[in-house]
């Protein structure tokens, strides 16, 4: 799998490429995280629950808490939220330049964040199909809560191995959850944008 990591202004971000995983499979692991969460960093994450569960068809506001220790020996206790992309300011939203994205806030570390209303910042997860798999971009943007270049870096180390190991264990999963046709239990969720900058929004959430 190929990276490639940057930075600017607004934060850094990660370049990458996949083969043998397809956008849908991507889609499909939004909505069905705690299934797979420890796979996707089995070194750095705690089992994954939800304060807001997602709903079949639409993610958006759901909440997860993800504890996770990062290669600083950091340890979280993050409560994330699916973002409507309405709501995401414009200079965030530029960054949107694939076929399928979610971009999640970071609230803050307990029950009590579900409740905030300026959040600490933004994950954007976006990828597309190509010939050979899915070609994709993760960018982490402070906003209350402004990182550093070193903060930024050890992200996207922590971001580098999630999405590499995608590789290891998505496919597979996904295929396995072909067999529950319970929507209660195998959600799914569209996740392709249509629009541009402050015109992007989702194409088949409502």
């Amino acid at each position: 799998m190929e990276m490639k990591v940057t930075q600017d202004s607004m934060g850094t971000h990660l370049d990458w490429k996949h083969e043998g995983i397809t956008p849908k499979m991507i889609d499909w692991f939004w909505s069905n995280m705690e299934k797979g969460f420890i796979l996707w960093h089995p070194s750095q994450h705690e089992t994954l629950e939800w304060a807001v569960a997602p709903k079949h068809g639409n993610p958006i506001g759901s909440v997860h808490i993800a504890p996770q220790t990062w290669n600083d020996g950091t340890r979280q206790n993050l409560y994330i939220r699916f973002e409507d992309l309405a709501t995401v300011p414009a200079n965030v939203k530029e960054y949107i330049v694939y076929e399928h994205c979610v971009v999640v806030a970071g609230l803050g570390f307990g029950p009590e964040s579900l409740e905030v209303e300026e959040v600490m910042g933004y994950r954007i997860h976006q990828w597309e199909k190509t010939d050979y798999g899915v070609v994709g971009k993760s960018s982490a943007i402070g906003m209350k809560k402004k990182e550093t270049p070193e903060q930024g870096i050890t992200w996207s180390e922590h971001c580098a191995e999630e999405i590499g190991n995608w590789g290891e264990f998505l496919p597979q999963l996904y295929n396995l959850y072909q067999v529950v046709t319970n929507t209660d239990y195998n959600l799914y969720a569209d996740l392709t944008v249509e629009g541009k900058g402050k015109d992007l929004n989702y194409k088949y959430i409502k």
